[in-house]
C-alpha cells in the first residue's frame, strides 16, 4: 500500500536511529533510509519524516547517563542533540540533492488553531519547494503539560496536518500481534485492521525499549488519530537496512485502514464545524467555487460576524443560498477590509504579506 500513497509520513524511533550500545548515530542505517526516501520522491511521492533521537544523541554529547533524566537534563540533551540530528539528516540527504528542513513542534502547536495553520502552511510550502520536512517534538521548551511524550502520536498529528494518506511507524516489531510476540510464541500478527475495537486496544503492550518512550499502546492511539484524518497507518519493522523498500516489496506489517481518504475526511470535518461567520460571494466567485477553485477576496461581497483566522464560516450567495463552508484564511476584521479587492492590492491594504485566497480549495466544502 505504501506505493499507492501520494504523501507519505514516516516516523523514525530513537531505537532505530541511535545505537543502544554506544549512544551514537547509526549512520549506515540512516543512509539506507535516505536511499528509500529518494526512491519514493523519484516516483512522485511527497515525504515527511517524524524523527526521534535528539535527546538520545544529546546524552552522548553532554555526557549524561542512559537512565531517566530530569526534565531540565532532557531539555538540555535535546538542545545539544537537535544540532547533531539536523546535521545528520542534512548530510544523509545531500548526496540525493534533497534539502532537509527541521520543523520543531509541541502539543500546543497542534492544539492552537493559529499555530496549527502556520505549521500546516509551512510544511505545504516546504513540500512544494522540494524540501524534506524533518519533524521532531521541541523538547527544549516543552514541559510535561504541553508534551506529546511520544513521537507516535506526534507522527499521527503531523500526518494529518500534512494531509498525508500514508503513515509508516518504523518500529522494533513488524505489526500488531494478538499477544506480545517476544514472550508468547502463539502470538499472531494482524495484517489489516479497519476499526479500533476494545479487543484491538487490549492487545497493546507496554514500553518498547530503554531509548524509546513509545509502546504499542501509543501506536494504537496514533492509529486512531490517523484513521480519523483519513490516513492509512502501518506498523512495520524498521531495524533492517532499507525498511521502506522492504515494506514496498511486501514486507510484513499491520495496516490500519481508514473509512475515507484525507481530503474527504478533512471536508467532512469542516462540514461538521459550527460556523463563526459568513462570507457572501458574488456570481463569479460562486461559479469559480463550483469549478473547484479557491475563494479569492475579489469575489467576496460581504463579511458577516467576528471570527479568527482558521475558524469555520458559511459561504452564501447574494440571494441567500448557502453554497457550503470553509476555513477562512483571514480574521473577520481583515476579511472585511479586503473583501472585493484584487489579490495584488491586499498586502498594501493590510500592511503584511497576504495569502492569495480568502479560503483555499483544500479548506472548503460545497453542499451537493
Amino acid at each position: 500500500m505504501i506505493t499507492t500513497g501520494t504523501c507519505i509520513a514516516v516516523k523514525i524511533g530513537s531505537a532505530l536511529l541511535v545505537d543502544p550500545e554506544t549512544g551514537g548515530l547509526r549512520a549506515a542505517w540512516l543512509a539506507a533510509l535516505a536511499d528509500d526516501v529518494a526512491t519514493l520522491r523519484a516516483n512522485g511521492k511527497r515525504v515527511v519524516l517524524i524523527s526521534s533521537g535528539a535527546i538520545a544523541l544529546g546524552r552522548g554529547v553532554l555526557g549524561l547517563p542512559r537512565s531517566e533524566l530530569a526534565l531540565e537534563q532532557a531539555q538540555a540533551a535535546a538542545a545539544a542533540g537537535q544540532i547533531v540530528l539536523a546535521r545528520a539528516y542534512a548530510e544523509a540527504f545531500a548526496p540525493h540533492g534533497i534539502a532537509a528542513a527541521q520543523v520543531l513542534l509541541t502539543l500546543d502547536d497542534t492544539r492552537h488553531r493559529r499555530r496549527y495553520l502556520n505549521g500546516r502552511a509551512t510544511m505545504a510550502t516546504l513540500l512544494d519547494l522540494g524540501a524534506l520536512p524533518i519533524v521532531n517534538e521541541n523538547d527544549t521548551v516543552a514541559t510535561d503539560e504541553i508534551r506529546y511524550g511520544d513521537n507516535d502520536r506526534l507522527a499521527a498529528r503531523v500526518a494529518v496536518m500534512a494531509s498525508a494518506d500514508r503513515l509508516i511507524l518504523l518500529s522494533d516489531v513488524d505489526g500488531l500481534y494478538t499477544a506480545n510476540p517476544f514472550t508468547d510464541p502463539s502470538a499472531t500478527r494482524l495484517e489489516r485492521i479497519e476499526a479500533i475495537t476494545p479487543e484491538i486496544e487490549a492487545m497493546a503492550g507496554g514500553a518498547a525499549s530503554a531509548l524509546s518512550k513509545g509502546g504499542m499502546k501509543t501506536k494504537i492511539l496514533a492509529a486512531k488519530t490517523a484513521m480519523q484524518g483519513g490516513c492509512a497507518m502501518a506498523i512495520a519493522h524498521g531495524d533492517g537496512q532499507n525498511p521502506l523498500k522492504a515494506l514496498a516489496e511486501g514486507g510484513p506489517c499491520t495496516w490500519f485502514i481508514p473509512p475515507n481518504d484525507p481530503p474527504n475526511a478533512r471536508k467532512q470535518w469542516i462540514a461538521g464545524l459550527k460556523p463563526a461567520g459568513t462570507l457572501v460571494v458574488d456570481e463569479g466567485a460562486a461559479a469559480a467555487l463550483a469549478s473547484g477553485r479557491s475563494l479569492l477576496p475579489a469575489g467576496v461581497h460581504t463579511v458577516i460576524g467576528g471570527f479568527e483566522r482558521g475558524e469555520a464560516v458559511t459561504i452564501n450567495t447574494l440571494d441567500g443560498k448557502t453554497l457550503g463552508a470553509a476555513l477562512c484564511a483571514y480574521s473577520g476584521d481583515d476579511a472585511r477590509v479586503i473583501a472585493g479587492k484584487r489579490t495584488g492590492e491586499i498586502a498594501a491594504i493590510l500592511g503584511y504579506p497576504a495569502r492569495p485566497a480568502m479560503a483555499h480549495r483544500d479548506d472548503l466544502v460545497l453542499w451537493d
